[in-house]
């Protein structure tokens, strides 16, 4: 099951999800929004990150075509305040980070397909945050 948005977001995050400088410069980005976020990457192994950012990213994909919410249920316990306490109001700074690299790395980015990022992985993101 796809619909419009689901499918032009699958699209952009294929040209994007080739090339290993978007999920390095996606973690610099987002690491500079904010010295707490900086912090929680510390102690981290950034190329196990990445696969997993990857993997992530993935999910909330496959969610808004249609896959059931099981693994960003898990990944909502996670990423709660009994795992990696991951606060609610970081994933607004995750989002920016997020839709500022696929700008920079889908050439075919644009107003339109950045409200079709926003629709189909909103609700998803939603989802994992409501677990804190």
């Amino acid at each position: 099951m796809g619909n419009a948005d689901s499918d032009i977001v699958f699209q952009s995050y294929g040209r994007c999800c080739n090339n290993e400088r978007f999920f390095i410069d996606f973690y610099d980005r987002f690491m500079s929004s904010s010295e707490v976020i900086r912090s929680l990457f510390t102690h981290t192994d950034m190329p196990a990150q990445r696969h997993l950012l990857r993997n992530g990213i993935l999910q909330l994909v496959l969610h808004a075509r249609g896959m059931p919410d099981t693994k960003l249920r898990a990944l909502g316990c996670s990423h709660s305040r009994k795992g990696h306490n991951i606060r609610p109001e970081w994933y607004g700074l995750w989002l920016d980070a997020l839709l500022a690299t696929l700008r920079q790395y889908d050439p075919q980015f644009d107003e339109a397909t950045e409200l079709a990022w926003r629709r189909a992985i909103g609700p998803g993101i939603e989802l994992i945050r409501a677990a804190y």
